[in-house]
């Protein structure tokens, strides 16, 4: 009898210990945490330095035989593709908080944090400021972190910690939600400036003398007629709040939204007009457009939510109504081109897509070429300027079935 008091207490007092273990459970949570530098350091840091390794290819813009490929937070690279067979690292210029750019004439855009800042690269190896319009982009943010208002955030430093029943790491965001992350020329006081050509992830958009920026609710004016000094003109509220990229087409501007695609007329340069709204389920979408129709991809695994990977085929002859021509599945595509009848997209782990666009209710694939993990993309006359994962890709598709690979510039090389 005594016995088995014991051996009943001795188990009562190990369900409870299995009690309070369960409800003890850790998580180990990887998360960066930011590191700031004052706007006068990082200000004084804006220069051009000989090539550097690409690390984390962004965002990228074509002009002249050169690429601009965006170092996430660091600067831009320069890159001399005249030759596509053999790309050489020009020179790489280091603005800290750099996510956009354009270029314009001789003068690189680009924000420099909440700043606007004019780069003239007339000579890649010696670049300086030529403006820097303060606080321009105050909405700046990371995730759901928003910076520090008088500094700058440089770099992050990854943090492993180890945590007990807690799914918020402060700021706002969790750990898994913070690691998800055409040439025109005109005239201009008696010179000839040429605008270079953006990708459609691109935040930034050129229009003969003006400079186009979205934020996530409104649209920004920037006067360029002089490319080295850029003038603040106005922002115009856009009566919605998840805008992403933005695209010029003639006197258009084509705006992705997490819900949709909307229409601006610029015709007014300096008083955008909003025309027609095509809403979609809430996923993340870049926009490219030809005049008759708008190609928009949507995609999930993001921040914007969604479980929708297709292209949409959108008829915007009628700019106040667009309307659904045709979806199309897809992988996880990304960003977007268009050349001629040829679509080309960037399907994410499924590499580069060269589509058939010939009839909007019949696109189709004609060819592909995996084992790259694929972001944005410009059209060049047959050469494919693509930024992926892994680096920057020169793809020639001039065969459309058969994409081939000319040459690449790897991270870390």
């Amino acid at each position: 009898m005594m016995l088995r008091k014991i051996l009943l207490g001795s188990l009562t007092a190990l369900l409870l210990l299995s009690g309070c273990i369960k409800d003890q459970v850790t998580s180990t949570y990887v998360y960066y945490r930011p590191v700031y530098k004052t706007k006068a350091a990082v200000r004084s840091e804006v220069k051009s330095s000989t090539p550097r390794s690409i690390q984390n290819p962004g965002k990228l813009f074509y002009k002249d035989g050169y690429v601009f490929l965006n170092e996430l937070d660091k600067g831009v690279h320069i890159i001399d593709i005249k030759d596509v067979t053999k790309p050489k690292l020009v020179s790489f210029v280091a603005i800290p908080g750099c996510v956009d750019l354009a270029v314009r004439g001789n003068t690189l855009y680009a924000d420099l944090d909440v700043d606007l800042v004019a780069i003239d690269i007339s000579d890649p190896l010696n670049t300086k400021i030529t403006k820097l319009l303060d606080g321009v982009f105050p909405h700046r943010y990371y995730g759901s972190f928003v910076a520090d208002s008088s500094r700058v955030i440089v770099d992050w430093l990854r943090v492993d910690t180890t945590v007990q029943n807690v799914d918020n790491l402060g700021w706002g965001m969790k750990a898994a939600d913070f690691m998800t992350f055409a040439s025109v020329s005109n005239s201009s006081g008696g010179r000839s400036v040429s605008n270079g050509v953006g990708g459609s992830m691109a935040r930034f958009a050129l229009s003969n003398d003006r400079l186009y920026t979205v934020s996530y609710d409104d649209l920004k004016i920037f006067n360029t007629a002089i490319p080295e000094t850029p003038a603040y003109i106005k922002e115009v509220p856009l009566n919605v709040w998840d805008i992403e990229t933005i695209y010029p087409f003639k006197d258009k501007l084509f705006l992705g939204a997490s819900t949709g695609m909307h229409i601006v007329d610029i015709s007014n340069k300096d008083n955008p007009v909003k025309q027609g709204t095509f809403t979609h389920a809430r996923v993340c979408d870049p926009v490219v457009t030809d005049g008759k129709y708008a190609y928009v991809t949507l995609r999930n695994g993001t921040q914007c939510a969604g479980f929708i990977n297709q292209l949409d085929v959108v008829n915007v002859e009628n700019v106040m109504a667009p309307s659904l021509v045709k979806s199309f599945s897809l992988f996880n595509p990304h960003g977007l081109a268009k050349d001629g009848n040829l679509l080309l997209i960037c399907d994410g782990a499924d590499g580069l897509k060269v589509m058939d666009a010939t009839n909007a209710n019949n696109v189709y694939q004609l060819g592909q070429l995996k084992n790259l993990i694929t972001y944005d993309v410009i059209a060049l006359d047959g050469i494919a300027l693509v930024s992926a994962k892994d680096g920057l890709h020169l793809i020639d598709y001039r065969t459309p079935s058969k994409p081939t690979l000319l040459s690449s510039m790897a991270i870390g090389k």
